[in-house]
């Protein structure tokens, strides 16, 4: 998968499939999306062509931005992507600028222009242009003026409910990750790198893998104890995830993502692992001590091996 980093730097291929958006999540709608136009791409002959932004929109025009939280970073959005089988993505720098672009001169002078696509596959809701008001109606009325194909994806039902980022960000917020896996067509799933804690859990007999991740504007998951899946060195183990502040010991200021990893002893601090959330077994507590702490992890484990 070709990435560009600009429209401008971006190589024309013949018969150019394209789609738009921001595909936070990359969930089952938006695979719909891109598995179609793999297989109309396959069909004629030509290549998928995702044009996203960066940053996202809503944190360029500050709309609910201090409560914008995303479920994918960048990178692994477009590791989404190239498994899906995408061809070629273009990230486009969201600025203030560029969202008073008019949605006709966004498809003419942008997409038509640069891409000259023959067809062009969007989602259900999809809007686009200054103040969104370019749909799937205007595009309708362009296609013919611009000499391309027009596709839209219809809305993708889990148990008679709308697949939608909103919904599985508020999902895994109220800790519900078994339907934000079901909406989202996989495990949710944080990236990091490890790094040294407060070794505390070495006290008690269960060492902890600390997760450092970027917390700004990723969506941390509700507090609790959770059923996990860790991959690491093309091998994956069973584990128990803790997010939450630590009341126990001493309240801190940040969320704390702390992995016990089942029958694991290798060192892995400094090294990136990804942990897959399977279920949610609790909320998180204030013990009295790190006995009665330590009483209740033996319970939770138990009970997250009988899940996994």
């Amino acid at each position: 998968m070709k990435v560009y980093n600009n429209l401008s730097d971006y190589i024309k291929v013949p018969n150019a499939i394209v789609t738009i958006g921001t595909f936070d999540g990359v969930h089952l709608g938006h695979q719909a999306i891109f598995k179609d136009m793999v297989r109309y791409a396959k069909e004629i002959g030509g290549e998928t062509v995702v044009i996203t932004f960066y940053p996202h929109p809503r944190q360029v025009l500050n709309i609910d931005s201090s409560n914008l939280r995303f479920i994918n970073t960048q990178e692994e959005k477009l590791k989404h992507l190239e498994k899906l089988g995408v061809d070629n993505v273009i990230i486009v720098n969201f600025t203030k600028e560029f969202s008073l672009i008019s949605s006709e001169t966004f498809i003419s002078d942008y997409i038509v222009k640069n891409i000259a696509p023959v067809k062009l596959v969007i989602g259900y809701d999809h809007h686009f242009g200054k103040n969104r008001t370019g749909d799937f109606n205007q595009l309708h009325e362009m296609k013919n003026k611009y000499g391309f194909e027009l596709q839209r994806i219809a809305v993708q039902d889990v148990e008679n409910i709308a697949v939608s980022s909103t919904k599985i960000r508020h999902s895994l917020k109220q800790g519900d990750i078994e339907h934000a896996n079901a909406l989202l067509g996989y495990q949710f799933t944080y990236i990091g790198n490890v790094i040294s804690g407060n070794r505390i859990g070495r006290e008690i007999g269960y060492r902890t893998a600390n997760l450092n991740i970027n917390k700004e504007y990723r969506l941390i998951e509700s507090s609790g104890v959770y059923a996990t899946y860790v991959d690491y060195n093309d091998t994956t183990y069973k584990s128990m995830t803790y997010i939450g502040r630590k009341p126990t010991i001493n309240n801190d200021d940040i969320e704390n993502i702390e992995v016990h990893i089942f029958d694991f002893n290798d060192d892995i601090y400094d090294k990136n692992i990804k942990v897959r959330f399977v279920s949610k077994i609790r909320d998180e507590y204030k013990f009295d001590s790190l006995d009665a702490l330590k009483k209740q992890i033996e319970i939770d484990e138990i009970k997250i091996k009988e899940i996994l």
